[in-house]
């Protein structure tokens, strides 16, 4: 007689393999062959200001901290980034027609080394708060998004309001936003005497995706880049909806330099000017996340508020 372990994961294999095959093997390679490339901007050269000091004469030293696709992943020498954003980091480069360097860092590593010079800019989802603009400048290029993912079969078709949430069981991470975001809507359904909602818990990325898939859950609840660009491969999920991860409150992810370098003016109009011209589209959609593009860059925004 089978143990219920043992009937969860024949379960969870037999759901694995009815996954189907990538579309389209993305390209690990250092070299980055298809990397969309910009011309540079002479509006944006000119805002460059005079004194400044790259960290390397002509070239611009971008720090990212490699760590999951589509955002960036080490290439197959297991020392060049690749992915979202050192694509990203490359139009940048481009538009102030500069080389790019970008250097692999740990992410707790990038603040000191962006205050002190030690890189010219980090490029690495770093979304603007009010809190690191006392300390750092921003160029905003994309969405911070949650998107709420379902398997492509499923007959769910929104999530949108706190009711759709109602008798589901839905997948999250623990301690963030997302979480936050559901408690709160399953309050307001407790109050209105709607269906209660289970919320499940997976460390494991393979094991959430099995119990996705295998019907153990109805939806996950997560930074949407990441299911976007897995959907973009897979075609096998789909959206049921988005919000901003600072929700209720807008959020945005930036480029981030010194405070009072400068720089982001320059860096800013180079944005704008390949987000005119296609190229920055080009970049998201080669990922999968076009849905989290940005019609227009801004310098130093509003942040989300200090805790």
């Amino acid at each position: 007689m089978k143990t219920p372990l043992r009937s969860l994961i024949l379960g969870a294999f037999a759901a694995l393999a009815s996954l189907p095959l990538l579309a389209a093997e993305p390209d690990l390679s250092p070299e980055q062959p298809g990397r969309i490339r910009a011309e540079k901007v002479q509006a944006a050269i000119d805002l460059i200001p005079k004194d400044f000091a790259f960290v390397t004469p002509g070239k611009l030293t971008v720090a990212t901290n490699p760590w999951q696709l589509p955002f960036g992943v080490y290439a197959t020498d297991n020392a060049t980034p690749i992915g979202a954003e050192p694509d990203i980091a490359q139009l940048v480069a481009d538009s102030l027609g500069l080389e790019l360097n970008i250097v692999a860092v740990a992410w707790a590593d990038w603040p000191l080394g962006v205050a002190s010079g030690k890189y010219d800019a980090v490029i690495s989802n770093v979304t603007v708060t009010e809190e690191r603009k006392e300390k750092f400048d921003f160029s905003t290029y994309r969405q911070d998004l949650l998107g709420f993912y379902a398997p492509k079969d499923s007959k769910l078709e929104k999530i949108e309001t706190p009711k759709d949430i109602a008798g589901l069981k839905i997948i999250v991470g623990s301690g963030t936003n997302q979480e936050q975001i559901l408690l709160n809507w399953i309050e307001e359904n407790k109050a209105a005497s709607l269906a209660p909602t289970e919320l499940l818990y997976f460390d494991d990325e393979a094991a959430r995706d099995l119990a996705l898939f295998s019907g153990r859950a109805d939806a996950y609840f997560g930074p949407n880049a990441a299911e976007a660009y897995k959907n973009s491969l897979r075609d096998d999920r789909k959206l049921l909806g988005k919000f901003s991860g600072g929700y209720p409150l807008t959020a945005e992810i930036a480029v981030t330099t010194r405070k009072g370098s400068g720089l982001a003016e320059a860096i800013t109009a180079g944005l704008n000017a390949q987000i005119a011209n296609g190229t920055y589209g080009k970049v998201l959609a080669h990922w999968g996340i076009e849905s989290e593009a940005v019609t227009d860059s801004k310098t130093n925004p509003p942040g989300l508020p200090k805790p």
